[in-house]
Parts: structure tokens; sequence; C-alpha cells
């Protein structure tokens, strides 16, 4: 749930903010500490992209590898779904609705109060597809079944505290394992939200062609990997479901990583997962889709009948702040980290925005307000998340205007007027 951002504060607060002798103490053993990691049996590299999950060929890809079952049950998708689930422009093109939720931490409460404040003003669609990444893997699911779980939405986003998402550990204990802090009660937390009810409800939902997908990154391949979280309900899977969740929000070195049981020629192995941040900040259904034109023909399908509605939320700023930086190592990595995590999320609005320009889909971009930068005295301070979810709640609710073009650039309106 946190961001690299937030990781990153915690670790250079704990080590280079500690008392001399221990971050002596901590630097000699993490530079002379080998083979105190967990042993591990890895995924051999030539058997990268062929193993599976308890044999369930249908709930993963893995970017850059060979077409999956999970990619041409997407495409599929559009043969389960009802004729009236999606409206027809003038064009005679069926128009699909996406969403996309970004990770961010304590920022996820913005997006959370956006859609709310969206649900209440009317104008919230049912989304064919909706993609989820660190924050945004957690709230997904729930957004996924519509406004009814709005409530459940904002409960996590403004109830939540440091002490339900983490729990720091002890600097030794920290550098033998391989995070600074457990996870723990996060995972308690999904217990409570990721009940059976709404697996079952989510495997209704995907049986009639709707598609929810959360990403995680398998740090062995440095890979994006894709999971269908409906066929995953399908199959009852509620560990399994939970497990993809927890890794998604697994920020490398703060939270340890989500170790996931795969299998290969009659042989286990597994795989380390960590944060889907670490590699894309936010993805979307194209993630997927892209190169699919033949096997949608083959279906019967034609793509050029089809148009997509993206619509993308951004849980974080797209603007530069300003803070004065200490002259002092923790500070400046501190904010060179910052820096670097809002930098690659403007780039991921950007290469959306071309695929989308490119097939001519919509593109529709929020974000929270380069203006409005409630403090926080912790990590997950419930009186800032209330202003986020407040503020995005109120952006909404009136009618959100959403961003036709990436930060940075004028939309065609804009460059008519100048």
């Amino acid at each position: 749930m946190l961001d690299n951002n937030s990781n990153f504060k915690i670790i250079i607060t704990n080590i280079f903010c500690a008392k001399p002798i221990h971050f002596v103490l901590v630097t000699l053993v993490v530079f002379t500490c080998v083979g105190c990691a967990t042993v591990r049996h890895p995924v051999p590299f030539d058997m990268i992209g062929k193993t599976q999950v308890s044999n369930m060929s249908e709930i993963r890809y893995m970017a850059g590898m060979q077409d999956s079952e999970l990619r041409k049950n997407a495409v599929k998708s559009f043969l389960e779904e009802n004729k009236d689930d999606y409206s027809v422009n003038s064009e005679g093109k069926r128009v699909y609705p996406m969403l996309s939720i970004s990770g961010g931490a304590a920022n996820g409460a913005y997006g959370a109060g956006l859609l709310k404040g969206w649900s209440e003003e009317g104008s919230r669609p049912k989304f064919k597809a909706v993609t989820g990444v660190s924050t945004g893997a957690i709230i997904a699911p729930l957004v996924f079944l519509g406004k009814d779980y709005d409530g459940m939405v904002e409960e996590i986003y403004t109830t939540m505290s440091t002490k339900d998402v983490m729990k720091m550990r002890r600097p030794l204990k920290a550098v033998f394992g391989d995070s600074f802090a457990s996870n723990k009660p996060l995972e308690k937390q999904l217990q409570k939200y990721v009940t059976a009810d709404i697996l079952k409800k989510i495997a209704d939902e995907h049986r009639h062609g709707r598609r929810l997908y959360v990403g995680t990154t398998y740090l062995d391949a440095q890979r994006f990997v894709v999971w269908d979280m409906g066929a995953i309900a399908c199959r009852g899977d509620i560990e399994l479901f939970r497990k993809v969740i927890l890794a998604s929000a697994a920020i490398p070195m703060m939270f340890p990583p989500v170790f996931i049981k795969v299998e290969a020629g009659g042989i286990s192995y597994d795989e380390m997962h960590v944060d889907g941040g670490t590699i894309t900040q936010v993805f979307t259904l194209y993630k997927v889709l892209e190169g699919q034109e033949d096997v949608a023909r083959d279906m019967g399908i034609d793509p050029t009948k089809a148009k997509g509605d993206y619509y993308i939320i951004r849980n974080g700023y797209v603007n530069p702040g300003y803070k004065v930086v200490k002259d002092s190592l923790s500070a400046i990595v501190s904010q060179s980290l910052d820096t670097m995590i809002n930098a690659q999320g403007v780039g991921d609005t950007y290469r959306i925005y071309t695929y989308m320009q490119d097939r001519g889909n919509d593109y529709n971009l929020a974000f929270i307000p380069g203006d409005f930068r409630p403090e926080k005295k912790e990590e997950f301070d419930l009186a800032q998340m209330k202003e986020l979810f407040d503020r995005g709640y109120q952006d909404a609710v009136h009618g959100y205007k959403w961003h036709k073009v990436p930060p940075g650039m004028r939309s065609k309106e804009e460059e008519a007027a100048k």
C-alpha cells in the first residue's frame, strides 16, 4: 500500500538518523552478512514464462513473454458480455469504459474520494475492466464491484493508520531478514476486506465478460506480471487472491517480498514478487490486449467496432513540489527518490496517452491538484487522508473535469484558443 517514496523516507529515518554506533553496526552487517536470507528454489532462467501456479494457466500473463491463456481470455470476454451492457456511439462502435488506479500509498485516499463523488454525481460508468497497482490493487476489487462498495473503500482510507498497515522491525532483525518492516497488519486487513462473498461476486462479474487485473513485479526476471483476479476468483482461491494483492503492495526493502509457488515439468519452484510500482505506477488493459487483433478476428470479433474510454486515476502529484532540502545524505536521498517516482508516474501517463491516440481511444486523467498538499505526521496520517478523501470527493461530486492530455501538454482546445 506504500509507494517507493514512503519506503525510502522510513528507511532513511530509521538508519541514517540512528545513533552512530547503531549505524556502524548496521552497515557492517549489511555488507558482511552473506547467506542470511531465506533458502530459495528459484525458477531457472530457461524456465521463465513456462511455469504455472497450481496448474492454473489462465490466471496470469508475464509481460514480454509468449501469448498466454489470460490474453486470449481477455479477448474472449467480449463474447461473454451482454449486448446491452455497453452503449454504441454514432460511429457504430461499442464504447467500453476502462478504469486504471495507480499506486500512491496514503494518497490513494484522493482516488477513493474521487470515486465516491463520481458515483454520487451520477456519471460513473460500469467498467468493462479495472486495473490496479499497489494501493490501487487494494481498492480495485471493491471499485470493480461498483458504487455499493464505496463505503467500504472510504472506510479503508479514512480509518486505517500506519499501525494498520505496517510494523517496523528492529535494525538487526531487519538486516538479517529481507525487509525493514512487516506487512502483517496489512495482510490482516486484507483478510477483513477480501471475503468469500466478495470473491463470489467478482467471479460472477468475470463470467459475464468483465475483467479485474492486478500488477506485480517478478523480481528475479525483472518483469511485470498481470494477474486475472476474476479468473482466480472463479477458482475460489481466496488465499492466492489476497497474496497477489499483498505482493502488488510489497515495496522492496520496506516490506518482505511475496513468494509464490509455481510448477514446471513436475518440479516446484518459488517466484519472488514485489510491488508492481517497481516497474510501472499504472497500467491499462492495453498491456494485455496489445497485439491481440488477430486472435480477436479468429474469434469473430472486429476490433475496429470497439472503442475504449479510458480513465486513469493517478494517486499522486504530477507537478513539481517545493521543499528546502537539508545538506544531509538522508534528506538528499529522500527528495531525490520522491522526484524519481513522480517523474516515473508522469512518464506512465504519456506512454498511455500515446497508445490511446494511435488507436483512437479516449484518454481521461485525474490527479491530486498541485496546490493541495496537506501535511502529515506519519506515513498513514488519518487527518491528512481524510483531507485528501474529502478533496477528491468534492472535486468529483460537482463534476470532475478530466484532463484529456498528459501534464505539461496542451489539449486541442487550448491550442485552438492560443
